[in-house]
C-alpha cells in the first residue's frame, strides 16, 4: 500500500530516524581514515567534498555519528520523501534531485542548496544496479571541483532485510561497526564522455576495495555483500 499522506510520511520517517539513532547509539564504532580532514563528522573548512556511498550502506554514515554541515541527494521518486524527512531529523539537509539529469542547471541548483555543505550521494541509488557507481557523481565532481571521498560501512552482526531497500545493512544492538573513508579522488573539469567513464571506473575500484576492507574488519569477507560486488564486477567486464 502506497502512503500518500504527507503528514503520515513525515511521522513515519521521523519515527524511523529516532529508532535508528537509538539503535546506533548502542553500537561500538570504529571510524578509520588516513585523512581525518575528510571525515563527515568534522568541519571540512573551505574545501567541500562529495561523499560516495552504496545505497545498502547509507544508514551507517547517517547514524554512525553527527554529520557537520552535510547535505544529501535524495531521489525524486519512490522512497525519496521518507529518506528526506528522516535525514532532516538528524541535521542533514535533503536535496531532492538527480546528479546525472538536468545538466549544468541541475548542478547549479544543488550547489545553491548546499553552498557551504558537503554533499553525500548514494551513487547506485535505490533502483540499482546494486553497488555499481553511476557516472552522475563523477559529472558533479567535474563540474564543481569537489573531490570524491569513498565511504564504506560494515557491522559484525547485522540484519539485511530484502526488498526495495536493496538489502540495507542494519546493525544489531551492541555490535561493533566500522566506518571507513578512502583517499579523495580529484576529477578534472570539463571531461569528455569517455573520460567520465574512466573516472567512474576509478571510483568503482576504490569503492569495491574499501567495501572489501570494511568487511574484512567485521569478519564478513565471504558475505553476500562481497559476493554481490564480485558479480557486479563480472557484469561490468562483460559489458
Amino acid at each position: 500500500m502506497k502512503i500518500r499522506s504527507r503528514w503520515l510520511i513525515r511521522l513515519l520517517a521521523r519515527t524511523a530516524a529516532v529508532g535508528f539513532r537509538s539503535l546506533f547509539a548502542t553500537t561500538h564504532k570504529e571510524i578509520i581514515t588516513d585523512r581525518p580532514e575528510t571525515s563527515p563528522y568534522v568541519d571540512s573548512g573551505e574545501q567541500k567534498f562529495l561523499y560516495c556511498i552504496w545505497h545498502d550502506s547509507i544508514l551507517g554514515p547517517i547514524f554512525g555519528g553527527r554529520c557537520v554541515k552535510m547535505a544529501a541527494l535524495t531521489s525524486l521518486h519512490g522512497d525519496g520523501a521518507y529518506v528526506a524527512d528522516a535525514i532532516e531529523c538528524v541535521g542533514i539537509t535533503p536535496i531532492r534531485g538527480s546528479s546525472s539529469r538536468g545538466g549544468a542547471a541541475a548542478v547549479q541548483k544543488m550547489l545553491e542548496a548546499a553552498r557551504d555543505m558537503d554533499i553525500s550521494i548514494a551513487t547506485d541509488g535505490p533502483r540499482g544496479p546494486r553497488r555499481q557507481v553511476k557516472v552522475g557523481i563523477v559529472y558533479l565532481a567535474s563540474q564543481t571541483g569537489r573531490p570524491i571521498v569513498p565511504v564504506a560501512f560494515s557491522a559484525r552482526r547485522s540484519w539485511s532485510p530484502r526488498g526495495r531497500w536493496t538489502d540495507a545493512l542494519i546493525p544489531k544492538p551492541f555490535t561493533r561497526i566500522w566506518l571507513l573513508g578512502g583517499e579523495p579522488i580529484k576529477v578534472p573539469p570539463d571531461l569528455t564522455r569517455d573520460d567520465l567513464k574512466e573516472y567512474r571506473d576509478r571510483v568503482q575500484e576504490a569503492m569495491d576495495a574499501l567495501s572489501a576492507q570494511a568487511d574484512r574488519y567485521s569478519g564478513r569477507s565471504s558475505s553476500e555483500f562481497e559476493v554481490a560486488s564480485r558479480r557486479a564486477a563480472d557484469v561490468r567486464r562483460a559489458a
